[in-house]
């Protein structure tokens, strides 16, 4: 089943209990983070993202577990007729589950939520620089040739 969490419904799962899912996902597949301690920092971070209308969590769950996962902000513009943009980021999905339609699933989920709204495009970010992910991105009908990225790490 296709999960998805928006502002404060959060699919029967504690506000918790997800963020440490999501967070321990997150870890196996990018080894560079840490295990994520349920502080009030996190805790806090976790509320404002849930009272963001235009922050989306999308998960898969399969037999009760988050396989898979992605991060959607739409972002208002006053460009375009004032269409807001979809951002895309944190693609992620359990090791044990890749290859088997899961994060093409929510990334559909994405583009449905960037239609719904209005936006005028999606943009992705990912960090790797393997082909077959790049691939997946490009078979998933995101272009790397339309902009180019510029990332600014701040400490």
């Amino acid at each position: 089943a296709l999960v998805y969490t928006s502002m404060l419904f959060l699919c029967g799962l504690y506000s918790a209990n997800i963020v440490l899912i999501v967070s321990n996902l997150l870890k196996q597949v990018k080894s560079q983070l840490e295990f994520m301690e349920m502080t009030e920092h996190l805790k806090m971070t976790w509320r404002a993202i849930m009272q963001d209308k235009n922050h989306h969590i999308i998960v898969k769950k399969l037999d009760g577990k988050i396989v898979s996962s992605c991060v959607c902000v739409i972002i208002p513009n006053l460009t375009r007729n004032i269409r807001p943009y979809a951002f895309i980021e944190n693609v992620v999905t359990h090791s044990d589950y890749r290859g088997k339609g899961y994060a093409t699933e929510c990334l559909n989920y994405a583009k449905q939520i960037a239609e719904n709204t209005n936006c005028y495009k999606m943009m992705l970010l990912t960090g790797s620089k393997k082909k077959e992910i790049l691939n997946f991105y490009g078979n998933a009908r995101y272009n790397s040739t339309d902009k180019t990225a510029f990332i600014q790490w701040l400490e």
